[in-house]
């Protein structure tokens, strides 16, 4: 599996910045219908060129049940898989509150064996602005790093770790799951 799940179409940060502008554009289309709802965006938190491959679409299919699972008590408004080179993306409207979905998504991220590898961001609409609900507005601390338990967003941004370390890292993550 280690060779299989980097293999996949490379991306470059061209082809991540217009995936992160076409997801802004979808969110704000799938919360104009209901100004109400809460939006769910899974995506896959995976460093290096290659974003998806075989494998790694079937660790996010096995987090997106866990999800439908965890709101199965809720009737969608809407729901959007894409698999894309830049990443599978995962949409949910749901007639919900933001912050109570948020510490769901949080304990399928905290406890879910593959739940460091993907991000599961809910969104609100405040009028005309997208309202993204942290983990500290719940009063949880940040994600921490793949490789050394330190704020995640630090490390990125200061890029203390390799690409080939966090791949490392992805790799036991997903092994130690297929051994269970």
């Amino acid at each position: 599996m280690s060779d299989a799940l980097f293999s996949g179409t490379p991306v470059t940060l061209t082809d991540m910045l217009q995936a992160r502008e076409n997801r802004s554009s979808l969110q704000r289309e799938l919360l104009a219908a209901d100004e109400k709802a809460t939006l769910l965006v899974a995506t896959m938190n995976i460093p290096g060129p290659v974003k998806n491959s075989v494998p790694l679409t079937a660790v996010f299919e096995e987090l997106i049940t866990e999800i439908e699972e965890a709101v199965k008590e809720l009737i969608p408004l809407a729901n959007l898989y894409r698999s894309l080179e830049t990443g599978p993306e995962y949409y949910l409207v749901l007639p919900t509150d933001p912050y109570e979905l948020k510490r769901m998504m949080v304990q399928i991220e905290t406890h879910h064996p593959y739940g460091r590898l993907v991000d599961l961001d809910v969104l609100a609409k405040t009028q005309d602005q997208l309202l993204p609900i942290s983990r500290t507005e719940i009063g949880l601390p940040t994600r921490s790093c793949y490789v050394c338990e330190q704020d995640a967003k630090v490390c990125g941004r200061s890029r203390t770790h390799s690409v080939a370390d966090m791949q490392q890292q992805i790799r036991k993550i997903i092994q130690e799951r297929v051994k269970e």
